[in-house]
């Protein structure tokens, strides 16, 4: 049988996992497989729009909201590290996989820092990401403490208590074009922050 990490005749049809990678630039790297996660999550919910006639779209959520959430964490990791590496700090990125600390930690770098991008400025660009970050927690009942950041890919905890959506009377629906809408802007805004800090804070031209 053939390997599964194999080379196709087709150059366009395989994937080659290093080619957008670099030993020596870890923020990139993190910043790439975000845009990866976050582009899987808006292309598949974008599939689904133009054929849900089987209605996959039921399960295929899993994995688009996975998807999303990943890209969010990858994406505002990758401004931390940059965010810490202006500052001079040792630093890294901090945090687990809860997007709402790790917003407020980013956040809280932005306005220590005194760069080009004010927290006012912040704030403003990233408002959509913060509606939908509370309106998550809101939906997945979450905290600091208890983030269930895993509700889309197990259906249980690790006490295997039923996340939200499975015990509920009634539907939990997701709108798939508004979904489209929102993810495809709140991937811009973070492409947009995390690239003026890389190369107009980061490594920027000295005077």
């Amino acid at each position: 049988m053939k390997p599964v990490f194999s080379r196709n005749d087709d150059i366009e049809k395989i994937a080659f996992l290093n080619w957008r990678i670099s030993y020596d630039d870890e923020i990139r790297n993190l910043l790439n497989m975000a845009d990866g996660f976050m582009l899987s999550a808006i292309r598949l919910a974008k599939m689904c729009l133009i054929n849900n006639g089987d209605k996959s779209a039921d399960i295929l959520i899993f994995p688009i909201l996975t998807n999303a959430n990943h890209g969010i964490e990858l994406y505002l990791k990758g401004i931390m590290w940059a965010l810490n590496k202006i500052m001079k700090s040792e630093m890294k990125i901090e945090g687990g996989h809860n997007i709402k600390q790790i917003f407020e930690t980013v956040s809280a770098k932005v306005e220590l820092y005194k760069g080009g991008i004010s927290l006012k400025d912040f704030k403003k660009g990233t408002s959509e990401l913060r509606l939908y970050i509370d309106e998550l927690f809101n939906k997945i009942d979450a905290t600091h403490q208890k983030d269930k950041m895993d509700f889309s890919r197990y259906p249980f905890n690790n006490k295997y208590e039923n996340h939200f959506y499975v015990d509920i009377v009634g539907n939990v629906e997701v709108d798939l074009e508004n979904f489209v809408t929102r993810f495809e802007s709140i991937k811009q805004t973070l492409e947009n922050i995390a690239d003026f800090l890389i190369y107009q804070e980061l490594y920027k031209d000295p005077e």
